[in-house]
């Protein structure tokens, strides 16, 4: 009896946060801790992203500027499960910063500022470098090759924004957007995979978030990516070339529209593009 009575005590005594979260909204505690972590994680993120390497962070790299207490904590967010989280979408191993990456680099997009100009504010275009990014060989050949044919189509090309990405790169950037979604887990998640679910992390299924020369990527909205002439290209023929939209409208996987975002997956696009075949066909027998 008293065993008993001694645990139930222990368990009171124990912070919440080493038994699990609140999935739907993180507890106060937690929440101080997440603020706390991205605070002292933030200096690190802003020297790698400087040196142009964010995307290749480790593990242990993370942890170095963390204390124990801290460590364990953020521990629990690259545990968490698809149930937990509440989506429905494959496990695609934890990478670490794989060493055979071609990186891009150079990449240039218009972008509108503000500025004060005669004592009155004006919106200008100046040009901004995007951080350098990083591909498995075959899906930088791919891209290009891709690339090439949207530009001799239709005079347009997109850029990559956001390519190949290490699971701690990926563990902090889920922490970090806890806040824009009132810290709750499930919907974070709809928005950024956690570590080992995330298709930036995955050479063999690489995923790609496009943006087009004039900085159009759906953020924060969809339907200027969508609209995007580009995008249209993209349905018609990224096929081709063994690229596949990830997130569409209405899917199964408990993730967001996403129209930017695109991996390299030759055999998914070998059936869906026969699928496409097959119903066309069925429609034109039926008429």
């Amino acid at each position: 009896m008293l065993r008993k009575i001694f645990f139930f005590f222990l368990i009171l005594l124990t912070p919440l946060h080493a038994f699990g979260f609140n999935v739907e909204k993180l507890s106060k505690s937690d929440i101080e801790m997440v603020r706390q972590i991205v605070s002292k994680l933030q200096p690190l993120i802003q020297e790698r992203d400087a040196k142009g390497d964010l995307a290749t962070l480790t593990f242990k790299e993370l942890d170095a500027p963390l204390t124990k207490e801290e460590r364990k904590f953020l521990k629990q967010f690259k545990s968490l499960s698809r149930k937990e989280t509440g989506t429905r979408i494959p496990w695609r191993g934890l990478s670490v910063g794989e060493k055979d990456l071609i990186p891009i680099k150079g990449q240039k997009v218009n972008e509108k500022v503000r500025i004060r100009k005669d004592g009155k504010l004006e919106t200008v275009v100046v040009k901004r470098t995007l951080p350098p990014q990083f591909l498995p060989l075959t899906v930088y050949q791919k891209y290009f090759e891709m690339m090439a044919a949207m530009e001799k189509d239709i005079g347009k090309r997109l850029y990559v924004e956001s390519g190949y990405r290490s699971s701690a790169f990926q563990l902090y950037l889920f922490v970090y957007y806890l806040s824009n979604h009132h810290y709750s887990i499930k919907e974070t998640a709809r928005f950024v995979a956690v570590p080992g679910y995330s298709e930036h992390g995955c050479p063999k299924y690489q995923a790609i978030d496009f943006i087009n020369v004039d900085g159009v990527n759906g953020d924060p909205k969809v339907e200027e990516f969508e609209k995007l002439p580009e995008n249209k290209w993209l349905h018609k023929n990224a096929h081709r070339f063994g690229f596949v939209l990830s997130y569409p409208k209405d899917g199964p996987a408990g993730i967001t529209y996403e129209p930017w975002h695109w991996r390299y997956d030759p055999k998914e696009a070998e059936k869906k593009e026969s699928r496409k075949i097959k119903k066309k066909t069925a429609k034109i027998s039926a008429s």
